[in-house]
């Protein structure tokens, strides 16, 4: 069985699952028999509450840890993040993180009656049909679940063309800090004032990660966007509200050139797409949205039978594939 597969059934869907999952894949998983002592709980328990927060969230909320047993030679963890509560275990000297534990025959046992299909994308039949449908997709610029719908509608948007008028769109709030409320400003601007240039650059930056990059290989006019950032930062006080703790939701700075959107639509977190004004829960695959999208055509053209991946991208900047998954996969919210 595919081990993302695996941890995502043995895992609460959520923040820190699919976080989790993705750093297990990175890091290799391996059986672990330690021979030293068992380490104080309450040191177990700071260490293992800092490094979810610091090395999982990532600024992605607040989580605690408490050990709640032994189980071999593996401390319990119970991790509670926003009232989610999730099983996971750390080696009893405190320096090595398991999101979960197997039993070989019950895994081998799953293992043999897993020739099931796999469960199919979820795909929208949009109900409100227009000649030129409009798509919106809100998102946070750093969350690794905006992200990867982003990777997955941009061959989707360039498939169609000037057939949808679509348009990437922020959550009011950002939850990754300074750096995203840059770097959405950035890409109003890009947006609004050299449109053109955008799918070149998110085409970079969704995989680097890395705007200054981004801008110089999508040959945006640096001096251009800067004024329209000043002018857009001095109209909404984007930087302003950030450093004088104004507007925040929550723990998290306000962002607010989209708010009107956001309530109109009941918008809660990174990503939510929207199609003809309606909340679609399409999977992030380029293939799910691209049926999605094309139900809500009054007559669908020609693109519409092209054929695109069925893979969801992987969450977060980089390449890769994942799950695919529908409105339940993953998302960066505060509820």
């Amino acid at each position: 069985m595919n081990i993302t597969k695996l941890l995502t059934k043995s895992i609460l869907t959520g923040v820190i699952a699919g976080i989790v999952i993705s750093s297990l894949i990175g890091a290799g998983a391996y059986f672990y028999i330690s021979k030293s002592a068992w380490a104080p709980i309450q040191e177990v328990e700071a260490k293992s509450t800092e490094f979810v927060n610091t090395e999982l969230l990532q600024g992605q909320g607040s989580a605690t840890v408490k050990v709640t047993g032994k189980e071999g030679d593996l401390y319990k963890l119970e991790v509670n993040y926003n009232g989610q509560k999730i099983d996971s275990f750390v080696s009893k000297d405190g320096k090595r993180f398991f999101p979960q534990s197997f039993e070989i025959l019950k895994v081998t046992t799953a293992n043999k009656s897993d020739n099931q299909p796999e469960a199919q994308p979820a795909t929208d039949n949009i109900s409100q049909k227009t000649d030129k449908p409009t798509v919106e997709l809100f998102v946070m610029s750093h969350c690794p679940y905006g992200v990867q719908m982003e990777k997955g509608i941009l061959p989707v948007v360039k498939t169609l063309g000037d057939k949808i008028d679509f348009k990437i769109k922020f959550v009011d709030y950002a939850m990754h800090g300074e750096k995203e409320l840059k770097e959405q400003l950035s890409q109003y601007c890009i947006q609004k004032e050299q449109s053109t240039k955008l799918l070149a650059y998110l085409d970079v930056f969704l995989k680097e990660g890395d705007s200054e990059t981004s801008l110089s290989q999508a040959g945006v006019d640096k001096n251009k966007l800067q004024g329209c950032i000043q002018k857009t930062d001095k109209e909404f006080k984007v930087l302003d509200n950030f450093n004088n703790k104004v507007g925040f939701k929550g723990n998290y700075a306000g962002f607010e050139i989209f708010k009107t959107e956001n309530e109109k639509y009941g918008v809660q977190g990174s990503p939510t797409l929207v199609i003809n004004g309606t909340q679609s829960q399409s999977g992030r695959d380029s293939n799910s949205l691209l049926k999605s999208i094309c139900s809500s055509f009054t007559n669908q053209p020609k693109e519409c039978s092209t054929v695109l991946s069925s893979e969801a991208p992987s969450p977060g900047f980089g390449g890769g594939t994942a799950p695919a998954g529908g409105a339940a996969a993953p998302a960066c919210a505060t509820n």
